[in-house]
């Protein structure tokens, strides 16, 4: 019981005390010194997804892309987090995931430092979404998908098998930014 309660002090506390959505955090941008702060987002819909470059699914940065495109303009954001934390498939550095995803895949969207999503050493964000999300909905493979309203509340997730040009997700996206 003791074990337990020290767990769960050590993940609340990591947390923004007063988190009550998503606009009450930020990433670290890929770009040193910079940072992505999702209150920035507010009236728009955001797509957090952790990403890879090494991973079978690394060809859904293209449809992100293409995603990105048809949406950006209607009021979509994406986020990708780097992470390296499932299987070892992201490269060692923010210079090489910058150059790997410009290089091969033109991404526009904005992508934050190489970060953790899972467990105890999960970046907040995560944390907070991971606990919406509950357990069967948190990232167990790159490129699970976050989906947030417009006003920073947690709408749903996407497993990574689900194509972000699926019509799952852009109906989501598209009833979101319907509101």
């Amino acid at each position: 019981m003791k074990n337990l309660l020290v767990f769960l002090i050590i993940i609340f506390s990591s947390m923004p005390a007063s988190a009550k959505n998503a606009h009450d955090f930020s990433f670290s941008a890929l770009e040193a010194g910079k940072e992505i702060k999702l209150s920035e987002f507010k009236d728009k819909v955001v797509l957090v997804v952790n990403t890879a470059c090494l991973c079978g699914f690394t060809p859904q940065y293209e449809e992100l892309q293409k995603l990105y495109d048809e949406y950006k303009e209607k009021g979509l954001v994406i986020i990708g987090v780097p992470s390296d934390d499932f299987g070892g498939q992201e490269l060692d550095t923010e210079e090489d995931v910058k150059k790997y995803v410009d290089d091969k895949f033109k991404i526009t969207f904005p992508l934050t430092r190489i970060s953790k999503v899972k467990g105890s050493d999960a970046i907040p964000f995560y944390k907070w979404a991971n606990k919406k999300a509950g357990f069967i909905g948190s990232p167990k493979w790159n490129f699970h998908k976050y989906l947030i309203s417009k006003n920073g509340d947690f709408i749903d997730w996407f497993s990574t098998k689900t194509s972000p040009t699926s019509d799952k997700i852009k109906k989501a996206i598209e009833a979101e930014l319907a509101k």
